[in-house]
């Protein structure tokens, strides 16, 4: 019997073969230390010259990192690839493949989320009522509360809430938190939208969520740590248990 033969075009091969080194390259990098978040790569020629690889490689593992979530690609002059300051949107795209794969429930993410924002909400007040919290993040949730009071429609409202959220995580200065909160409202914001949409009365819906981040925020401004976690509770299963009825229609 003949052997089969290797068709694979030279230059395929050789562009996956240096992909895979810049992956390596950039990888070592990071947890070497030699860079670092905010930090900004050589452009593609500059790199692919350095490591003996073509320009296409670089691009393509470039690509890869970003979907990961490790580089920002920006654009025009003095931007350029850079390495990510927060994971956010990489870890929400991956829990919308694990939502959408059926492999976790919103369920399984709102019993997540209540555990995170107990801890970063009890955190906040702790942080707080030392002193070493950041006053700008501590004036800008207050600003978001206030701002959620307005007339608003559910889109702009669900944007302030995310914030007021992150904002709370940031106060317990732990970026982790912060960014898991990030990716737990990304992946369930299709289905909350969604629900919100079939609501007979959205603004009542819209007072209550209000009222509960007036609560909350109190509690961390009184350094109350057990209330600011116990608001954060009632609060996300209140939404929880009004929406998802109607995400599940």
């Amino acid at each position: 019997m003949a052997r089969d033969e290797d068709t694979t075009d030279p230059a395929t091969a050789a562009v996956a073969g240096g992909f895979e080194h810049v992956l390596r390259h950039v990888s070592d990098e990071i947890l070497s230390g030699r860079y670092r978040s905010g930090d900004r790569l050589p452009a593609e020629r500059t790199l692919a010259a350095a490591m003996g690889v073509s320009r296409g490689a670089v691009r393509e593992a470039f690509k890869v990192l970003q979907a990961q979530g490790i580089v920002v690609a920006g654009s025009g002059p003095g931007h350029g690839t850079r390495i990510a300051t927060t994971q956010g949107a990489a870890f929400g795209r991956m829990l919308r493949m694990h939502l959408a794969l059926h492999s976790t429930s919103y369920d399984d993410l709102t019993e997540t989320r209540i555990i995170l924002e107990r801890a970063a909400s009890s955190r906040a007040a702790a942080v707080v009522s030392g002193g070493r919290h950041d006053p700008e993040v501590l004036g800008r949730a207050r600003q978001l509360v206030d701002e959620m009071a307005e007339d608003l429609e559910s889109h702009d409202f669900n944007e302030l809430d995310t914030a007021f959220h992150v904002a709370v995580a940031e106060l317990g200065d732990n970026n982790l938190v912060r960014d898991l909160t990030i990716a737990i409202r990304e992946s369930v914001a299709a289905t909350i939208r969604s629900a919100e949409e079939k609501l007979p009365d959205w603004p009542a819906l819209r007072a209550r969520l209000m009222r509960d981040h007036e609560k909350i925020l109190a509690a961390i401004e009184a350094g109350d740590g057990a209330e600011a976690a116990r608001m954060a509770e009632t609060h996300i299963r209140s939404a929880h248990d009004a929406l998802l009825p109607l995400a599940e229609a």
